[in-house]
């Protein structure tokens, strides 16, 4: 996720666990809470919210930072079908790589759907945890910048995909990591990058986390108590632990409330919550700088000739639309996608949508690619995207249907064995 200073909810997160004795916040949180809990039950689902890479790495940084990185390969059928009628001579090599790119306090964890869409898909799908963040190494303070980001993205890139076609995805500080990789790599995007997605992002030249009462309460209490509270705190993770659990209903209603526009499931929300506040809390703070006049908008124009996606919510509290906006404004032929009922955290709250648009991406890109076509005279797009919640519900009860009708045929065979 990528708030801007002072603006940090995982600060408005924790302080609220920290603050839960008062009972005040609490008893108020935990009514409203209660008011989502049927709609959240309603949508809970058995899917697995994990997946096993096929390959894990370590790729050393030229500062000596190890960042963790995870590879899942599709199966051949699925590839030799991506690649039929997409890639010059049907061929499943040349298809494109995905890179996909985290944003500020997630980690790798949160493309589960997205790698899983991917892979099925037909596509070898590249992750990777920022310095500072998952199961990355730390690296000095001073190199928690956007532009070191870049250097860290064009290190994963040069060790698991040197050669061949490019689809680069970014979330939030992930998409700004991306537009650092195209102003240090020009050539590079020229020449292999196809496809690009910024997915709840920002160029910069807008205030971050501008609206919302989240937004509000953050970056006040960053200003006022944040750093009193955050280094003795990263100094007795213990005591934080023990925060947390007593204050877990609390968390869980704030991390819904800042991250989704719509009601997911509880164990999206606690999914969520545990790569959020698993980031941690002096590496959080060393970050918040990287942040202030932050401005990539130039950066923009290196992916002209690229196919683009821009993708996010209408309610997100930390880049708000009007930053895609300055994104589609600077690229030409870009794609906007809003989605209504949609918070920051999207690829966690409407991941079957934004992987058909990856997906699209993906195969639109490589097709583009094999049909030389000039991708920059691409018309502009813009697309709102309503009724997501009741798609979601109509689906639900699709599987639901397909089950039943599964188990009566399974019922019928029993009795006619």
């Amino acid at each position: 996720m990528s708030p801007g200073p002072r603006s940090n909810p995982v600060f408005g997160i924790a302080a609220a666990a920290i603050g839960v004795a008062a009972g005040v916040a609490a008893g108020i949180a935990a009514e409203r809470a209660g008011q989502h809990r049927a709609a959240i039950a309603a949508l809970e689902t058995p899917e697995l919210l994990e997946i096993v890479p096929d390959e894990e790495h370590i790729v050393l940084t030229d500062d000596g930072v190890a960042l963790h990185v995870e590879i899942d390969l599709p199966t051949s059928g699925d590839a030799a079908r991506a690649a039929a009628g997409t890639t010059r001579g049907d061929r499943p090599e040349s298809l494109p790589t995905v890179v996909l790119t985290h944003g500020y306090c997630l980690s790798l964890k949160c493309w589960v759907y997205q790698r899983r869409a991917l892979r099925d898909a037909g596509y070898r799908v590249i992750s990777w945890d920022q310095r500072g963040h998952g199961r990355s190494g730390r690296g000095e303070p001073s190199s928690y910048v956007i532009d070191r980001l870049g250097t860290d993205l064009a290190a994963v890139v040069n060790a698991h995909a040197p050669e061949g076609d490019l689809v680069l995805v970014g979330h939030s500080m992930g998409g700004m990591t991306v537009m650092a990789f195209g102003e240090q790599h020009p050539d590079l995007v020229r020449e292999r990058v196809i496809g690009v997605a910024f997915v709840g992002t920002s160029p910069g030249g807008l205030n971050l986390a501008n609206g919302g009462r989240m937004a509000t309460f953050a970056r006040s209490l960053l200003e006022h108590v944040g750093p009193s509270v955050l280094g003795p705190l990263s100094e007795r993770p213990a005591l934080f632990s023990r925060l947390r659990r007593v204050g877990r209903d609390l968390e869980y209603f704030l991390v819904e409330q800042n991250s989704f526009g719509s009601p997911v499931p509880r164990s999206v929300v606690r999914y969520t919550a545990d790569i959020l506040l698993g980031t941690p809390l002096d590496v959080i703070n060393d970050y918040l700088e990287t942040f202030d006049g932050f401005d990539k908008r130039p950066a923009l124009a290196e992916f002209t000739s690229t196919l683009v996606l821009v993708f996010n919510g209408k309610q997100d509290l930390l880049t708000p639309p009007a930053h895609s906006e300055l994104i589609v404004e600077a690229i030409p032929g870009a794609e906007h996608i809003v989605v209504n009922d949609a918070g920051h955290v999207i690829m966690l709250e409407h991941p079957e949508l934004l992987n058909a648009h990856l997906i699209e991406l993906a195969d639109q890109a490589a097709r583009a690619r094999a049909e030389q076509i000039d991708v920059a005279k691409k018309p502009r797009v813009r697309r709102i995207v309503t009724d997501v919640a009741k798609g979601r519900r109509l689906r639900r009860l699709e599987k639901e249907a397909d089950a039943l009708v599964r188990a009566k045929r399974k019922e019928k065979h029993h009795r006619g064995a």
